[in-house]
Formats: structure tokens, sequence, C-alpha cells
């Protein structure tokens, strides 16, 4: 099996969680099969590990309307001998389509969620026409690869597919152990002494790219709502924000640092938080896919809590790490906040690992196809 990975944007470096879950499917994927990727001139080859990088399509928007690139990837699979292209989202479908009907490859289409819905949340017009494309797109592909169980169903039922087209191939995470419990309170001295936080102050979480507006929202509850709340019921916590492009508007969130507001921004090491935080809050309430901050929080051993939507995609294999909450209860979230923070530390079970380690991902993404 020789595959061909088409990634029409960004991801080298890999710094938030869609472009990491690319890159690094991708490079576990490479130790499965034979693996080239073609991607736009902005992406940096040395960034890719074990696998063959082309950097030849522009960065304009307008390469998804650039017939040319048929030609181009037709030759490129006649030359690499690709049995399999996939296609990351659903956006280059009519190329993927044209690809499996003049170069005979199996297409796969790598869905990061239903594309067509989260734009319906995001408030955008134009959602349906998406969907009739999403639906076609997927409906051509020979294999469709959904982040979570819910958009599989979905595009079983709502797009028409068989059953045995589509599988789950969810985002994950490279350890496959629990940390020790002494790596954890060492990166909670270390960000406590990087911040001035005394020890027994309970650390709050939020990590995010803040231009995204589903984080943005999340954020201003945070801010606004479970904050308040938190001030008159509890002492000696803080909340530490960690996100790139926070909009001009807050400041910085200077008028927050009185009201146990840290704003950390754009961090080298977000393992450090992570694994030194006492609860990662997650209050999403709208967008689609797996929320892979989440992931990456209950694999450290993070105690967590989130909406119902914000969870989606992580389920009882988390154990007692996670607690859901309904949607828009901020009350609610506050209150088990309060109760997880009290918590004693536990360790994340070993089927979160089972299912959610990039290394078994691979391989049962690599027997879907095979098979």
């Amino acid at each position: 099996m020789k595959v061909l990975s088409l990634v029409p944007y960004t991801i080298f470096p890999a710094k938030v969680g869609g472009q990491k879950g690319i890159a690094l499917f991708n490079e576990y994927l490479a130790k499965e099969c034979d693996l080239t990727c073609v991607t736009i001139q902005n992406n940096d080859p040395k960034f890719a590990k074990g696998y063959h990088v082309l950097n030849i399509l522009g960065n304009s928007s307008l390469r998804y309307i650039n017939f040319f690139y048929f030609f181009t990837l037709r030759r490129i699979i006649k030359q690499h001998g690709i049995t399999h292209l996939i296609v990351e989202h659903p956006y280059y479908g009519w190329l993927g389509m044209l690809l499996k009907w003049f170069c005979a490859v199996k297409l796969v289409i790598h869905s990061h969620n239903i594309e067509s819905t989260r734009w319906k949340s995001l408030g955008k017009w134009w959602w349906k026409i998406l969907w009739y494309y999403e639906r076609m797109t997927h409906r051509a592909a020979d294999y469709n690869f959904f982040k979570q169980d819910n958009d599989r169903n979905y595009g079983m039922s709502a797009f028409g597919l068989k059953e045995y087209k589509c599988t789950t191939i969810t985002y994950g995470i490279e350890w496959a152990e629990a940390p020790a419990q002494l790596d954890k309170l060492n990166c909670k001295e270390k960000i406590s002494a990087l911040h001035q936080i005394n020890q027994n102050e309970k650390i709050f979480l939020f990590n995010g790219a803040l231009d995204y507006k589903p984080n943005y929202d999340a954020l201003l509850v945070i801010l606004n709502t479970l904050n308040p709340i938190w001030l008159n019921n509890i002492q000696d916590y803080r909340i530490i924000i960690c996100g790139r492009k926070l909009p001009d508007i807050l400041n910085d969130l200077k008028e927050y640092k009185d009201k146990n507001i840290l704003y950390a921004g754009f961090v080298d090491d977000i393992t450090v938080y992570f694994k030194g935080a006492d609860v990662f809050l997650n209050p999403i309430s709208d967008g689609g896919g797996i929320k892979t901050k989440l992931v990456e929080a209950i694999g450290y051993s993070t105690p967590s809590v989130s909406t119902y939507n914000g969870s989606i995609g992580v389920g009882e294999e988390a154990g007692e790490l996670l607690q859901i909450v309904p949607d828009n209860d901020w009350n609610r979230f506050a209150g088990e906040t309060m109760l997880v923070a009290q918590k004693p530390a536990i360790q994340t079970p070993a089927d979160f690992y089972h299912k959610f380690y990039w290394g078994n991902i691979a391989k049962k993404a690599a027997n879907f196809i095979q098979s």
C-alpha cells in the first residue's frame, strides 16, 4: 500500500490541535505504509518525520480551484505507484474524485468534523451549499474517516454512506501511559514559580487558539460567568489562559488580573501546563469535531470539566477524570469544577490510551483501508 496524503493548508511546524492531528497521523501512518504528502509551499518539509513531503501547492486561496493540480498529482501518483489517496477535509473533493476516476486509486476522505454543520453553528449563510458538496464528496469516496462516532453516524444517516465504508479515526496522543504523579507535581511547581502562584492555590487551565470563535466564546464565559461564581465561593485558585491571538479588545486580560486571571499567551511547552493544572476547563458550546485539548488533558491525567458539546468524542474511556455537564448550565459547571479541584489525584485508565494512542489509531486506519 502506497499512500498520497493531500494537505491543502499549514501544518508545519504543528502548533495547534488541528495541525498536530494531521502531522502526527501521517507520521504514525507512515510506520504502517509508504506515505508521501503533497501540501502547500508554506509548510516546511524538515518538520515531517518518517515520510516524504512535496510542498508544491500554492499558498493562495485560489489553490482550491486550480484545475492544473490534477495533472501535477496525476504525475506524482504514477511516479510513486500510489494506491490510496487521502484528502484532508472535503474541500479538495473535486480533485480527489478526478484522481480516483482517472488514476485508479482508492479515495479516502479524512473528515475532521462535519464542516457544513460547523459553519452553520457559526452563522454562515452558505453552509447548505457546502453540505451538498460535502455529501457528494463523501459518497464518491471508497473510505471515509471521521474524528468521532457522532460524525460517523451523521455521515451514514444524512449523507447516506454505507457503514462498511466508514470508520472513526480519532485525534490522538503520542504517549501510551499516564505520567508519574511526581512529574505532575514538578510541573505544577514550575508554573507556580513562573507565574508567582502559591503552592496551595488550585490551578484551572484553559487553552486554545483565541481567534477561533468557539474558543473565544468559551473564554468570555470563563471571564464573565464562571469566574464571578468562583470569586464568591472559593479562595486560593488561579485561572491560567493559554493560547495565541487574543483579540486586542481584551488587552491581554489586564483588567482581570485582580480577579485571579493570568494570561500566559502562546507557550512554548503546553505539556507543562497540562500536567501541572489541577483542573482543565472546557466550556465549549459551538463548533464540531473532537476537542483535541481535552484529549491531551486527560492523557496527562488532568481532571477535566466539559460541556456536553465539548466532550463529544471522548467518552467512558476517560473514567472519573472527565465530568460532563449540560451545555450552558454554567452554575453546574462552576460547581463541578469546585468539587473536582478537591478530589485526590487519579491516573488515566488504560482503555483511554488504547483508543487515543497514535500508534493504535494509525494501525486501525491502515488495516481498514487495506481490508
